[in-house]
C-alpha cells in the first residue's frame, strides 16, 4: 500500500490535497492542520500517506509529520472512530494539544469537537491515554524529548512498541541504553533497550 507521495500540488483545499506524481493525480485526504502547512500549488510537495481500503472505496490520508500520522493512526484503532472522524479530531487540535488533552483526560475539551460525543471522548482517553507520549511540558515522554531521539533510537523506540511495551517504558529504556553508553547501531542499542524495558 501507498506509505509516501512526493509529487507537485495541483490544488488544495481544507480537507484535500491533489498532488501529482507520475503523470497521474493523487486525490489525498488532509486535516485541516496540514492545509495550513501546505505550499502554495505547483511547489513540490512529500506526504506521509495511510492508505484506508474498504470493500467500495480506497481512500489516502496524507501527514506532513510522522507524528500526525501515528496519531491518526492511533485514533482508528478507537472503536467507532473512523478515518473521516480521526481527520476531524485532528482538525479541530495541533497534535500536543490533542496529547495533552488526552493524557489529561479532558474530556471537555474533546466533545467540543464536531462529532465527537461525551462517550466517544471517554472511549478516547480509556483507550489512549497510556499509548501517547507526553505533550511538552510533561516530564518523562514529552515531544521535545523525543525529537532529541536520533534516527537510530527512534527505530529502535519504534521497534519496542511493535513488540507491545508502552511507550512511556519503552521511550525511557531507550534513553537509559543510550546513557549507558550502549552501541550507536541498531542492534545493541535494541537488545540493551529490551531488557531495560523488561
Amino acid at each position: 500500500m501507498f506509505a509516501h507521495l512526493r509529487g507537485i500540488l495541483l490544488e488544495k483545499h481544507p480537507n484535500q490535497a491533489i498532488v501529482e506524481a507520475g503523470g497521474v493525480g493523487y486525490d489525498v485526504v488532509i486535516a485541516v492542520s496540514t492545509f495550513s502547512k501546505l505550499p502554495e500549488p505547483g511547489a513540490e510537495v512529500r506526504l506521509r500517506i495511510h492508505t484506508h481500503v474498504r470493500e467500495d472505496a480506497l481512500a489516502l490520508y496524507g501527514f506532513l509529520s510522522q507524528d500526525e500520522k501515528n496519531l491518526f493512526e492511533k485514533l482508528i484503532s478507537v472503536s467507532g472512530i473512523g478515518p473521516k472522524l480521526a481527520v476531524t479530531v485532528l482538525s479541530g487540535f495541533d497534535a500536543p494539544s490533542l496529547i495533552s488533552a488526552i493524557r489529561k483526560s479532558e474530556v471537555e475539551k474533546l466533545v467540543r469537537i464536531p462529532g465527537i460525543g461525551k462517550k466517544t471522548a471517554e472511549r478516547i482517553v480509556l483507550e489512549l491515554r497510556d499509548k501517547l507520549p507526553a505533550a511538552s511540558g510533561e516530564d518523562a515522554g514529552s515531544s521535545a524529548r523525543e525529537g532529541a531521539l536520533g534516527s537510530v533510537e527512534q527505530d529502535v523506540l519504534s521497534a519496542l512498541l511493535n513488540l507491545g511495551c508502552a511507550r512511556p517504558a519503552a521511550e525511557a529504556a531507550v534513553r537509559k541504553a543510550k546513557a549507558d553508553g550502549a552501541a550507536t547501531d541498531f542492534e545493541p542499542l535494541f537488545r540493551k533497550a529490551l531488557e531495560l524495558v523488561r
